[in-house]
């Protein structure tokens, strides 16, 4: 947790006035702000053109123990702890990169999808700074901040590339191209990793669901429960994860009919449900980039996190041939690194958004595009 510090950063030497020259090929700093969900994020990264960036500064904090007692996250409590801790959370990564707003180049924020009242913390926090240091802000769609994680680690990772989301909201394949991500296929209900957090619950599991399932089944036989695997056979790249979690619940009503659910029934479901949960999106992704004739395969998002995942996709990546690209494990749940990123390389093409800019909490990321002043154009 990043240490308590009073007020808003150190402005007494930033610039002022209304910015209109973007970021160009000298190096550049650029500050993300990320709160879409429970995290309150800020990151500060340098920026050379036709090179990846690098992190100086990350900085997260995270609401874990403010949504455990209900099982779930709160919007309105995320939103509310994001108030108290945005300050603090910028002023701690500007300090860690040693910089004062002064030297920035630009703001990075992230502008949806998400809640809609921890977005507008974080958003309208961004526009504030960047107006009153004289600097250009750019809005950031949270999924193309994902994919920028991976291009931060890896810099042989440029279009085209299969990209898969996978997070508590998200689950999709993308065809990365240069000029826009092309949607190959989504979930058609439940993003896996919604999936993950509602079968943790079921189970009895501490809150944050995704994370204490999969150390739940590391003590669990994946073949223990021969659940089904979602539209296997199915044409196309669709998702679905609704039916699974029925089957789920069904088999935990059925073995507590006998009694409390014990450890080794518990590991057994979680460990069954995982492989499952995973084995659709390993099929899925190794088939189409087989399809789209793909060499790379990049995967984002919190549910990258996922040891099984990570493991089976590595050896899919060997058997098939293509290369695989795994942000380390703190870029892969919600973090502003790559919001600063993916920011960075907007700013970098001239693109700059307007004070008037509002959030969304739903937009897809495939054939969005960004008004410069006033807010997404779907």
């Amino acid at each position: 947790m990043p240490r308590p510090v009073s007020g808003a950063p150190d402005v007494s030497h930033a610039r002022s006035g209304a910015p209109s020259t973007p970021v160009g090929s000298e190096p550049s700093l650029v500050l993300g702000i990320e709160s879409s969900c429970d995290e309150m994020a800020a990151a500060v990264v340098e920026s050379v053109a036709a090179q990846p960036a690098r992190i100086l500064a990350s900085v997260v904090h995270g609401q874990a123990s403010v949504h455990a007692p209900y099982g779930g996250v709160v919007p309105e409590l995320a939103s509310r702890d994001h108030l108290g801790a945005v300050s603090r959370v910028v002023q701690e990564a500007l300090d860690r990169a040693g910089v004062g707003l002064d030297a920035l180049s630009g703001v990075a924020a992230t502008a949806g999808p998400g809640l809609m009242g921890s977005l507008l913390v974080g958003l309208s926090f961004a526009k504030a700074l960047a107006y009153r240091a004289g600097v250009p802000w750019v809005a950031v769609h949270h999924l193309a901040g994902h994919l920028a994680a991976a291009e931060l680690i890896d810099a042989k990772l440029v279009a085209p590339y299969l990209g898969l989301v996978v997070s508590g909201g998200h689950t999709a394949l993308y065809r990365i191209e240069a000029d826009a991500p092309h949607l190959l296929g989504e979930t058609r209900d439940d993003a896996v990793g919604e999936a993950f957090d509602k079968v943790a619950k079921l189970l009895g599991l501490p809150f944050p669901g995704g994370p204490a399932l999969s150390r739940c089944a590391e003590a669990g036989s994946e073949t223990a429960v021969a659940f089904p695997r979602p539209l296997a056979g199915a044409p196309g790249y669709d998702f679905s994860y609704s039916g699974l979690k029925t089957a789920v619940l069904l088999e935990v009503e059925r073995r507590r009919a006998g009694g409390p659910l014990g450890e080794s029934d518990r590991a057994d479901v979680a460990a069954s449900f995982q492989a499952a949960a995973t084995d659709v999106l390993i099929r899925r992704t190794r088939r189409a980039a087989r399809d789209e004739g793909l060499s790379r395969v990049a995967v984002v998002g919190g549910v990258a996190a996922n040891g099984r995942l990570r493991t089976e996709l590595e050896a899919a990546a060997e058997q098939d041939g293509f290369a695989l690209t795994l942000p380390p494990l703190e870029l892969c749940t919600d973090n502003a690194a790559m919001i600063a990123a993916a920011g960075a390389r907007r700013l970098a093409r001239g693109e700059v958004s307007g004070l008037e800019f509002t959030a969304f909490s739903r937009m897809p990321l495939a054939g969005s595009s960004f008004d410069a002043s006033a807010g997404p154009d779907a």
